[in-house]
């Protein structure tokens, strides 16, 4: 495989890296290296690279800012595409944002916020690329972004330009139908309310403040581990709440640890481990299971060496 990656190299693809520490570009500091990490800078060259891939059989996985990856010990064996600055160009004009995928959630919004925009400000604090929040559907405070995605432009495995409207993405809770699609999402608009700038600037600031009281951002993490599952959360509450009810704060496996201020986060010490992390995640199963009937299931995706992406609470 070395040397068809050494030739796929050579093409017009973008920015490329060959063994890179993955640990670079994953939010938990955690991972081996990839043979190959690519940048696109452009949606032209996710078209090559697509078409590029398919002609060659070489395996990959793309990724945006790593913010709810856990990439395995051992790396990538393959063709690591990544989803960011490089292609984060972005547009405002009524009621509506054009952006490129790559773009950095935070800054997208606190941008938009300026122009009176609103409907995302619950995103206002997650660390994390444009595309990848709209192929999990994320947010906070139980919403989701694909309430405001009025279409999804993405690139499929024969490198074609695809278009898919909200209805098309099926959105639900954490979940798109685009993360089984087998594409590259590449842009987006959205669709916003008009409002008062201050009004909204001021909304943002105390999602901010909410955040940064209960939430562990001076260490690695990926962000909420498990999913706060509709049915759990009207019964017994939001899996922080009942993994600190199973008195597993503090619980540490290695160098990962669930940190005191909130049990729905794992964190890095400093050397932890993706089996250390994926231990830790069988651990809180296990004991919310045995403690409540439920099976916490994860936000956090696990990044197999052979370029498989599953959800953490698979393996």
């Amino acid at each position: 495989m070395h040397k068809a990656l050494r030739e796929f190299a050579l093409l017009d693809i973008g920015r490329i890296k060959f063994n890179a520490p993955l640990r670079d570009h994953s939010r938990w500091r955690i991972g081996g290296s990839a043979d190959l990490l690519v940048e696109p800078g452009s949606i032209l060259q996710v078209q090559t690279l697509r078409r590029a891939l398919r002609d060659f059989g070489i395996p990959h996985v793309i990724i945006g800012d790593g913010s709810n990856l856990l990439f395995d010990d051992k790396g990538v064996h393959g063709v690591v595409i990544k989803i960011g600055r490089a292609l984060s160009r972005f547009s405002v004009s009524d009621g509506f944002i054009d952006a490129e995928a790559g773009v950095f959630v935070p800054r997208l919004i606190r941008i938009s916020g300026r122009y009176g925009l609103s409907g995302l400000e619950h995103t206002i604090g997650i660390p994390g690329t444009l595309g990848g929040l709209i192929l999990m559907n994320g947010g906070s405070m139980q919403k989701g972004i694909g309430s405001n995605v009025e279409q999804v432009k993405a690139v499929n495995q024969k490198g074609e330009l695809v278009e898919y409207n909200q209805d098309a993405c099926r959105f639900a809770y954490r979940e798109s139908a685009l993360q089984k699609a087998d594409v590259i999402i590449v842009a987006a608009r959205l669709r916003c309310t008009l409002r008062d700038p201050h009004t909204v600037k001021r909304e943002m600031l105390q999602i901010l403040r909410s955040r940064r009281a209960k939430f562990p951002l001076k260490q690695p993490n990926c962000g909420s581990v498990f999913i706060s599952d509709p049915a759990m959360y009207d019964t017994i509450g939001p899996p922080g709440k009942v993994i600190e009810e199973c008195c597993l704060k503090g619980f540490r496996i290695g160098d990962a640890m669930i940190p005191n201020i909130h049990a729905n986060f794992i964190v890095n010490l400093g050397s932890a481990t993706s089996a250390d992390v994926l231990q830790i995640i069988r651990t809180v199963r296990t004991k919310v299971n045995f403690h409540t009937g439920y099976w916490l299931r994860c936000e956090v995706r696990y990044v197999t060496p052979d370029c498989q992406v599953v959800p953490a609470h698979t393996i």
